[in-house]
């Protein structure tokens, strides 16, 4: 017999991590997670640190939902905790204008699905009782196109992201809340892109019941830890008339973990699934860290960084497509046109992490998540340059410099 060969430590570079997400962990929070001890998910530090962080939540969500918790995993996770109430042959709308809402409506569509329609198509399910509204790449959901689809096809359900990464798009939050209050309709909002970068508290948009985020974009926690949920009181008590065909991701069992339990705060959580000490301490200080930042001023931040990026990529360029303060979408230069896919891949191999968009038609998407800084983004603007010039592009640093500079204009002088 051949001995088994052992492979050598993996050591992992430092990235900069300038796409859609994740982003790269805050400091503090890695050091939350290394320097955790080692105890049982029932500790009473552990548990603790769960009552803490669903406080801590109600105040980053902008709510006073008592089902508001961190579903162990990615945003995809939280995102299938969020549609468990739907059930097959439910009447459901949902809007689509990017991949990452593509492939929630396809989550929705398999949730809704029949025995018969799981038969027909297993892996794409087309249930009669699902419409899914596509809006094209590079455009948002506006009011018009929500009003028209709830008000004919008259849904249980209506779903929505809120920013849309994909094609870098936000959507119109307050028409789908409003339309849905109208129709009777119970909301549904993808906020896996916008929480901790917006400023918005989801108690002003009754008609949305139900939430979904991810722990490493806006919050900036580690990507496997937990994805923020919250769900009004009419969302559980439908679950309670209905309930769902999940345990792991069930919203009222999952909640019992985070003392929440019978629909009040309890003392301390009840068994439903192994946490990790290391992930809850991460995102206790993750959730800490996004209170003291405060989420009106890191708004604020947000949007005059992405726009200062958005300044210095015009200045050598490039279109951009998108309105999001996190992340710029762009067609690059005409003596580019065509090879994307090329240049993200040439920056990646210079440990510089830029994203094409995963749906047609390509083009290149550069985030600015925890990187808030005037030196961060003229790194970021200064690598992204020097890319585009080894691949022929013949563009001028100095332009992005001197855009940078008019954004900047007291940091630049002080340096």
């Amino acid at each position: 017999m051949t001995e088994a060969v052992i492979p050598p430590q993996l050591a992992i570079p430092e990235t900069l991590a300038a796409g859609p997400g994740p982003g790269n962990t805050d400091a503090r929070v890695l050091a939350a997670f290394a320097n955790a001890g080692l105890a049982d998910h029932m500790q009473a530090d552990v548990l603790r640190g769960m009552v803490e962080c669903k406080l801590m939540l109600r105040k980053v969500w902008g709510t006073r939902n008592i089902h508001t918790f961190g579903v162990a995993g990615t945003g995809f996770s939280g995102l299938d905790c969020l549609f468990s109430a739907i059930l097959p042959g439910d009447r459901v709308v949902a809007f689509v204008n990017g991949t990452f809402s593509g492939i929630d409506a396809l989550s929705i569509r398999m949730k809704a699905a029949s025995r018969e329609d799981l038969a027909a198509d297993p892996m794409n399910p087309k249930p009669a009782s699902v419409t899914v509204v596509n809006v094209p790449h590079g455009q948002s959901v506006t009011e018009e196109v929500i009003e028209a689809a709830l008000a004919e096809h008259k849904p249980l359900w209506a779903f929505m992201a809120h920013w849309e990464t994909g094609s870098g798009r936000t959507n119109d939050i307050r028409a789908f809340s409003d339309a849905c209050e109208r129709h009777g309709v119970m909301g549904l909002v993808d906020a896996v892109s916008s929480l901790g970068v917006a400023d918005f508290a989801i108690d002003d948009y009754p008609g949305v019941v139900g939430w979904a985020s991810c722990p490493q974009k806006g919050v900036l926690c580690l990507p496997l830890t937990y994805a923020p949920v919250s769900f009004s009181d009419r969302y559980i008590s439908h679950l309670h008339a209905n309930g769902c065909h999940s345990y792991v991701h069930h919203p009222v069992l999952e909640a019992r973990h985070w003392a929440i339990i019978d629909g009040k705060d309890a003392a301390a959580g009840s068994y439903h699934r192994t946490h990790s000490g290391y992930a809850v301490a991460a995102f206790h200080e993750a959730l800490r860290i996004n209170l003291q930042h405060g989420r009106a001023e890191k708004a604020r931040d947000y949007a005059r960084h992405e726009a200062a990026l958005r300044a210095a990529v015009t200045a050598l360029g490039c279109d951009v497509t998108s309105d999001m303060t996190s992340l710029v979408v762009l067609n690059l230069p005409p003596a580019l046109a065509g090879r994307e896919k090329e240049l993200v891949q040439t920056c990646r191999a210079r440990d510089f992490g830029i994203w094409p968009t995963l749906s047609e038609p390509v083009q290149v998407r550069i985030g600015i998540l925890n990187q808030l800084s005037p030196a961060a983004i003229t790194d970021i603007v200064g690598r992204f340059a020097a890319v585009m010039n080894e691949m022929g592009a013949g563009v001028d640093p100095g332009l992005a410099q001197r855009a940078l500079q008019a954004q900047y204009p007291a940091e630049m002088a002080a340096e």
